[in-house]
């Protein structure tokens, strides 16, 4: 994947890369309501050494001293200097339990010992730390002192251990910093398996490079209640069905294009819809066209358009009535053959000579033949029909429609021969259709104010800021 495949997976997917960071960041705050806060405590000791006012014996006094520095600071955590701290603040745990919250530091080059300790109780931690530094003078004097002679080292406190009032473990600014990070991390990894393991168009970018895109019709919410088009409406759904007729019309002047079959790989992808939508767009610009419903399974034309659909290309194909008795007129201009009574054997009906014959005599008729087909992959409808017929247009749902559905699709068609003139991409989300949906503001013009009047004629008529122009 490149880096604009990865972009464009995150923004499909950005609600998994939310939910990482709100788990990431919930799991932060129960550590920190879970966990026990952690104080530290620290006391300071001198090492000095006797000696004299040579100065030799200060130089190899402060050596001494350091070198005894480093002992006893292993000599700290020594049940011969916790005991005694343990049984004289009645500590829980043996000594060895208390060493493991207790840090002993010797800095380079110094003589000093730090001493840290870390408790759930702040004032215990600062008095174990004075506890242990009192008993580690008192250890170091035994062990230096010689028999009859005094001890030739000498240990004191520069600094007592001072009740910490902030604990040093959970941080909550680490805590939720690591979270956030972690739900970072998790979400966008969380995106991108699923984006792997998801094969659902959702753009071009996931159609083969040898199909065209004829069009993008964006996704919007009223064409379920209203699926046709309304005449000379503005809208940036309206805006796609133009374009799309315009690179219809583009294919036709290339290769002849007298019928087209408009199907998909699955049900539900809005192929009827578009079936309707194109015949009226191409009606607009002035072709004679004929909409037909052959979908013998389950017809939608009548439906959307409020026609009768006793009779139709069924009526037709069984040679009942004749095709101009079964023809109906919509909005004045637009032809339409619905589908009739659904017949036991659709396939049977469509692949008979005596659809050779309709599809004919209507391509004399009209500019263009529109057939709206079921889908290929269920059934061999749209297949039976695809071969007739000049081109076969592929209507993929973006979201729903899986990769592979729409390759065995346009292989289905390349198989028997028919011409795929293209794919047209159905609930485009908003903001990704094409340029039509991104350019096109179709604004009302504003109210003028009531104190307009009172302006100079030139500047009433001129636009406001926030009008475009042009």
């Amino acid at each position: 994947m490149e880096l604009a495949e990865y972009l464009r997976a995150l923004r499909a997917r950005w609600r998994a890369v939310v939910a990482g960071i709100l788990l990431g960041v919930l799991a932060a705050v129960v550590f920190l309501l879970c966990t026990t806060p952690q104080y530290s405590a620290n006391s300071q000791l001198f090492v000095s050494t006797r000696q004299g006012d040579d100065g030799t014996e200060l130089y190899s006094g402060g050596s001494f001293g350091q070198q005894r520095v480093k002992s006893y600071a292993q000599v700290v955590t020594t049940p011969r200097v916790l005991d005694p701290v343990v049984q004289q603040l009645r500590l829980p745990g043996t000594a060895d339990e208390l060493a493991a919250r207790v840090t002993v530091a010797a800095p380079l080059d110094t003589v000093l010992v730090d001493i840290a300790v870390r408790d759930a109780d702040p004032a215990r931690a600062a008095a174990t730390a004075d506890a242990i530094g009192d008993s580690l003078i008192r250890v170091v004097t035994q062990l230096e002192s010689t028999t009859g002679q005094r001890s030739p080292v000498t240990v004191s406190f520069v600094r007592r251990a001072s009740v910490p009032v902030d604990a040093v473990f959970p941080s909550v600014p680490l805590s939720l910093g690591v979270g956030l990070l972690a739900g970072i991390i998790a979400g966008v990894a969380g995106a991108l398996v699923r984006q792997a393991v998801d094969t659902r168009v959702r753009g071009e970018a996931d159609l083969p490079k040898s199909d065209a895109v004829l069009g993008e019709i964006p996704f919007d919410r009223q064409a379920e209640q209203l699926p046709t088009l309304l005449r000379s409406q503005q809208s940036a759904r309206a805006e796609a069905f133009r374009k799309l007729r315009t690179n219809l019309q583009f294919v036709s002047a290339v290769g002849e294009l007298r019928s087209v079959v408009v199907t998909s790989a699955v049900p539900a992808e809005g192929k009827s819809t578009t079936a309707v939508n194109l015949a009226l767009t191409l009606v607009d610009s002035g072709l004679r066209v004929v909409v037909v419903d052959a979908d013998l399974r389950q017809s939608r034309i009548a439906h959307y358009l409020g026609l009768v659909d006793a009779v139709g290309l069924t009526t037709v194909l069984l040679d009942r009535i004749g095709i101009d008795e079964a023809l109906q007129r919509w909005g004045g201009d637009l032809h339409v053959l619905t589908a009739g009574e659904l017949p036991p054997n659709p396939s049977e009906l469509l692949g008979s000579p005596a659809m050779d014959k309709v599809l004919k005599d209507l391509e004399t008729r009209f500019d263009l033949v529109v057939i709206d087909s079921p889908p290929l992959l269920p059934v061999t409808d749209a297949a039976l029909l695809a071969k007739r017929a000049t081109g076969a247009l592929l209507v993929t749902a973006v979201g729903r429609t899986r990769r592979d559905q729409v390759d065995r699709a346009a292989r289905a068609l390349s198989t028997i021969g028919a011409r795929l003139i293209g794919i047209m991409l159905n609930r485009v989300p908003a903001g990704s259709a094409g340029a039509a949906g991104r350019y096109y503001r179709y604004l009302t013009p504003p109210k003028r104010s009531r104190f307009t009047r009172w302006l100079p004629e030139k500047r009433r008529d001129l636009p406001r800021r926030h009008e475009p122009v042009g």
